[in-house]
């Protein structure tokens, strides 16, 4: 199952939709069995976004603003990340909340991503979230890497560093020397290119819990191709917390959970159907929603569903597949696979923190490992979110630049 939108917890500063619990929602995906609801109004429709959705090079004397043509907008949280650092700008909601817009000096900053993540309702009380990002102008063709994880976080043991460059890499050496990934205690990191854009790190194995890792992003005039230079000297952290690995076997209908090396439980699940089976392989969580509006028409499905309330949805791909809670399918858990590739939990209308989605979800951290067996689909691609570890490790080595090469 595909989908997306986030809440509080987040994986640091990867391109992706999201939707917070705050009331914070964004893209949208996912996957479950097929029921009609009565659909709000779409998030484009409903919710104004200026810059445009995904515009690059936008100026920096462009306004940003936030409106709905009806209705009230809830909440709106505006995320600027600059020099792999996330800043909240602060704002404030005008002419009755039908308008949100920054709050003291209305200017944007140079070589800048922003996330934007609205909830509205209409003239009807329906909700509507939307999810945007635009990226400013990077003036002189300078390069960024916007790095995941996030400064200062507490990650599991399957967390991969992953960096994403907003231009392309041609001299992919000069950029791969410019940056270092170590840990403590001491353990071999290797890098792996994913194309001309993407540049991963992660150890031999799952890091050993309590790992303190340092990214040095020393990117500053780097040439990276002709006339692109790097503006970024930064260096951050993150910790590695407990293990929790999960183990999902679809034909089962199960899924077992491995805390430090020990079965914690096992949990009846629901995976894809015989139509839209379950990607094999190893996932890590990249984003943790406390709700999400899941739509098949974002990830090829038309309109076979469209739920506006999926509780605790966890990312495992950037295609789409996630492990959530699921409150409308019956008593399939444990006995059929129903979903459109999704894993689904047994779950409540709004989410319980008692049931079993909402167990896991509390004891889950970005970075943990959930892999799925026994489905009849491919294994997962290992650019398809941090699907690195699907990689065997003289494989994973290979894809780093030669010295002096491109």
């Amino acid at each position: 199952m595909r989908a997306a939108v986030r809440r509080a917890r987040h994986a640091g500063a990867t391109l992706g939709a999201v939707l917070t619990g705050a009331g914070l929602i964004g893209a949208l995906a996912g996957c479950t069995s097929d029921t009609t609801f009565d659909k709000p109004p779409s998030a484009r429709e409903l919710i104004r976004v200026t810059p445009d959705d995904r515009t690059k090079g936008v100026r920096t004397q462009q306004p940003l603003r936030v409106t709905v043509p009806e209705g009230r907008l809830q909440s709106v949280r505006v995320v600027e990340v600059r020099d792999a650092e996330e800043r909240a700008v602060p704002g404030r909601l005008e002419h009755d909340a039908m308008r949100w817009r920054p709050a003291g000096r209305d200017r944007l900053a140079l070589a800048a991503q922003y996330r934007v993540d609205a909830v509205a309702v209409d003239g009807h009380g329906r909700r509507v979230a939307r999810h945007t990002t635009f990226t400013t102008d990077v003036p002189d063709k300078r390069f960024i890497g916007y790095v995941t994880p996030e400064h200062r976080a507490r990650v599991g043991t399957g967390m991969i560093v992953r960096i994403a460059f907003n231009r392309r890499i041609e001299n992919r050496a000069a950029v791969q020397r410019a940056i270092r990934v170590t840990a403590r205690p001491r353990v071999a990191i290797a890098p792996h290119w994913f194309g001309h854009d993407r540049l991963d790190f992660r150890p031999r194995r799952y890091w050993r819990p309590g790992t303190r890792v340092t990214v040095d992003l020393g990117l500053r005039d780097v040439r990276a191709a002709p006339g692109v230079y790097g503006r970024q000297d930064k260096t951050f952290t993150f910790t590695v917390g407990r293990s929790q690995v999960s183990v999902v076997d679809a034909a089962a209908h199960t899924m077992r959970v491995f805390r430090n090396g020990r079965l914690a439980e096992t949990v009846p699940i629901t995976a894809g159907a015989p139509t839209s089976t379950t990607y094999n392989g190893k996932m890590v969580v990249s984003e943790m929603l406390d709700v999400t509006r899941m739509d098949g028409r974002t990830v090829g499905f038309g309109g076979e569903y469209d739920i506006p309330d999926v509780p605790h949805a966890i990312r495992l791909t950037d295609s789409g597949t996630f492990l959530h809670g699921n409150y409308w399918s019956g008593g399939v858990f444990g006995n059929s696979n129903v979903s459109h590739g999704c894993v689904g939990l047994r779950d409540v209308k709004g989410g319980g923190s008692w049931t079993p989605a909402g167990r896991f979800f509390d004891r889950t951290l970005i970075g943990d490992v959930v892999e799925v067996r026994n489905s009849a689909d491919k294994k997962v691609a290992a650019d398809n979110g941090l699907g690195g570890w699907n990689m065997d490790w003289k494989r994973w080595r290979a894809g780093g630049a030669r010295a002096g090469g491109a």
